[in-house]
C-alpha cells in the first residue's frame, strides 16, 4: 500500500506535481455556462475520480470566491481502475479535463469563477495537494471540453442495460445490497462501483462475480449511527467500468 504524505509536506515538496487551469466554454440553451478544469500531472502521477476506491483520496471543491454562482454540476469523464498491491483506486493518469457546468444566481448575468481544489495525487507515494483556480481570458476551449463530455460513461439505457435488481438485507451496522444485471462486455475485468445520494453513508468496495450471463455485485452500506436504515432504490447510482468504456446507471428495482 502506498504511503500517504501529510498536506504540509505535500505543499512543500510536491508543489510542481499538479497544475490546474480554468478552461472557458460556452453558454448552454438552458442558460448555464459549460467550462472545465484542466488538471495536468507530472509523468507517472495519477489523480482520482469522485469515488476514488480504497486506495484513493476523494476530491474536494471550494467555489467560495466565485460571484453570481448558484451551483456547479461536475461531468466526470470515464475513469480507469488502478491496482496497487491488494487495493484498487479509480481515477486518471497524468491528465484530466473535468467539465464543470455553472448555474448563475442571476440568469443572464456573467459568472465569475474563483476557487480551490483539494485532490490526491499518487506515484510512489500518495499526496494531498491544494490547487487554486480563477476564471481567465476568453480563449475558445470548446473542442477540449466537448471531447471530455463525450468521454463520460454512457447511460444504462444507451448501453442496453435492462432491469437492474437490487436485493437488500439488514446487517448489524447497516444494509447489504446485492445487484444483478446483464451488461455488455466493456473490455478486461468489470469493476462495479455503488454510490448513494447521501454521501455520509459509507459504501464498501463491491464483491463481484458473473453468474449465468449476469453481473452480480454485493456491497455493505453503513450510516453514521451504524444501524439498518431506510433506502430508496431510486437513489442508488451504479457505475460499471471496463478497459474500453463505462456505464452509468441510476436506480434499481426490488424484483
Amino acid at each position: 500500500m502506498m504511503a500517504l504524505v501529510p498536506l504540509g509536506a505535500a505543499a512543500q515538496d510536491f508543489s510542481e506535481v499538479a497544475q490546474v487551469e480554468y478552461l472557458s466554454g460556452w453558454t448552454t440553451k438552458s442558460g448555464s455556462h459549460m467550462a472545465a478544469l484542466s488538471i495536468t500531472l507530472e509523468p507517472g502521477w495519477k489523480t482520482y475520480w469522485r469515488k476514488p476506491g480504497e486506495a484513493g483520496i476523494p476530491p474536494v471543491f471550494d467555489w467560495g470566491g466565485s460571484k453570481n454562482l448558484q451551483s456547479v454540476a461536475l461531468h466526470w469523464p470515464t475513469p480507469k481502475v488502478f491496482k496497487q498491491d491488494i487495493f484498487y483506486s479509480v481515477g486518471y493518469a497524468e491528465q484530466l479535463i473535468l467539465p464543470i457546468e455553472l448555474y448563475p444566481s442571476q440568469p443572464g448575468k456573467p459568472v465569475s469563477v474563483k476557487g480551490s481544489l483539494q485532490i490526491g495525487v499518487c506515484k510512489d507515494v500518495c499526496v494531498p495537494v491544494e490547487l487554486e483556480f480563477t476564471q481567465t481570458g476568453a480563449i475558445d476551449n470548446t473542442p477540449a471540453i466537448r471531447a471530455a463530455l463525450a468521454d463520460q460513461p454512457v447511460s444504462g439505457k444507451k448501453a442496453g442495460i435492462g432491469k437492474v435488481v437490487c436485493q437488500i438485507a439488514p446487517i448489524s451496522d447497516g444494509l447489504q445490497m446485492t445487484l444483478r444485471m446483464k451488461a455488455p462486455q466493456l473490455g478486461g475485468k468489470d469493476y462495479v462501483i455503488v454510490e448513494l445520494a447521501d454521501p455520509t453513508i459509507w459504501v464498501s468496495e463491491a464483491k463481484m462475480q458473473h453468474e449465468g450471463g449476469q453481473i452480480v455485485a454485493t456491497v455493505d452500506m453503513v450510516p453514521a449511527n451504524a444501524a439498518p436504515f431506510s433506502l430508496n432504490r431510486s437513489d442508488v447510482r451504479i457505475t460499471v467500468l471496463g478497459d474500453k468504456a463505462g456505464i452509468d446507471i441510476q436506480g434499481c428495482s426490488g424484483s
